[in-house]
């Protein structure tokens, strides 16, 4: 992204997504000058003059009403999560710049928790807290790492989450974005961004497009080198109050050889 102008390259991002046909348009003969959609035709299906959508992407016009906002997701095909960043880059929340909330409070509560493993992130996927059963999983998901950077940059998590690496990576990118929208010119954000941009040839082919993610739930099939096959179940909790941290947990339906494994490594540790 520019410095100062999220909205408009959040726009020509999705916009550059889209290939005529898939907008109900022509695709034309002979080579398009822009990759997916021009401005005009962008502007056209979205009801607004061409002038007017320019200004938005140059960041000429930074206050689209609520209307413009809802045609412009209906013309670039945005799904609920996409329609709410678009919204978010508009309406930007307060920031806040008090100290760091304490959290003992959270890591008393996932160090009871033997069977199931936990990590606690921030916006910006910093861990600020993990139990012994998540760091027996994933090393690398210690207190003070990146979750992102070492899914993106480890070999060993790489090989842990195998052919799902990615899928992973590319809705984990998307959540980072999706988390540092309303703000993403924030110190962490961009030294993140930067450290990615350097390291990581995935971070490069994924964060370009713009998209954006909501955390949910699922299973993680993962090769694990001492206990072999997982099928974790997880679910992301964010935590109330002050701040923006979530939990992550990870788990196993009871009597399953996940589950056994599970023991097996909360034992050994």
């Amino acid at each position: 992204m520019t410095a100062g102008r999220p909205l408009g390259d959040y726009l020509r991002a999705r916009r550059e997504l889209i290939r005529p046909e898939e907008a109900g348009l022509p695709a034309g003969n002979g080579r398009r000058r822009v990759a997916g959609l021009r401005r005009s035709e962008v502007a056209m299906l979205a009801g607004i003059s061409t002038e007017y959508y320019v200004k938005l992407e140059q960041g000429r016009e930074i206050h689209p009403t609520d209307q413009v906002l809802e045609a412009l997701s209906r013309a670039l095909q945005l799904d609920a999560t996409a329609r709410s960043y678009l919204a978010s880059l508009v309406h930007l929340p307060h920031v806040e710049t008090g100290p760091k909330r304490e959290l003992a409070h959270i890591r008393w509560l996932i160090d009871g928790w033997p069977l199931t493993a936990a990590v606690v992130h921030d916006r910006y996927n910093d861990i600020v807290a993990s139990n012994a059963l998540m760091r027996a999983i994933v090393p690398a998901y210690r207190e003070g790492a990146n979750s992102l950077a070492a899914l993106l940059l480890d070999p060993e998590v790489r090989a842990l989450y195998g052919d799902e690496w990615d899928g992973l990576t590319a809705r984990s990118v998307a959540l980072l974005r999706a988390n540092s929208g309303p703000q993403p010119y924030l110190v962490r954000t961009q030294q993140l961004i930067a450290q990615l941009t350097r390291e990581s040839p995935r971070f490069r082919e994924v964060w370009p497009r713009n998209d954006v993610h909501g955390a949910g739930d699922g299973v993680h099939h993962l090769a694990h080198p001492r206990v072999g096959a997982l099928s974790l179940r997880f679910a992301r909790f964010p935590v109330l109050g002050p701040g923006e941290h979530s939990i992550f947990v990870y788990y196993a339906e009871p009597g399953t050889p996940t589950a056994d494994a599970l023991a097996v490594l909360a034992r050994e540790g």
